[in-house]
């Protein structure tokens, strides 16, 4: 049974660097057709994008986000991590990893959710 695990400080300083990291267990981040997704919910709205990483490494961002968020995938420690650089209090959220399981045809057959992390940026 595939399961992601989050990790990753609670608290962020404006201008610094929010760091996460999602583990998997049970699975394998090469397996094929796999993506790994990373979203956030903001205090009192819906879920946002940020973005995703295929498990042959193809990483998309979503556009507003994409010059400050790095998205990566470590196949030594089977996991994938999001770092958003020069935070504001704007970026405190619900952080949210999750992956999608494919078959060769590109017919969804799972998706697995992470716990969610609050992540709050303030001095």
């Amino acid at each position: 049974q595939v399961q992601l695990q989050q990790s990753g400080p609670g608290l962020v300083k404006p201008s610094q660097t929010l760091s996460l990291t999602c583990t998997i267990s049970g699975g394998s981040i090469t397996a094929k057709f796999n993506q790994y997704f990373w979203v956030r919910q903001p205090p009192g709205k819906g879920l946002e994008s940020i973005g995703h990483i295929s498990h042959t490494g193809n990483i998309w961002y979503r556009p507003f986000l994409k010059s400050r968020a790095s998205i990566s995938g470590d196949t030594s420690k089977n996991q994938f991590t999001l770092q958003l650089s020069s935070v504001t209090p704007q970026d405190t959220a619900v952080y949210f990893c999750f992956l999608r399981g494919f078959a060769d045809n590109w017919v969804l057959m799972y998706e697995i959710w992470g716990q969610g992390t609050q992540a709050t940026v303030s001095s």
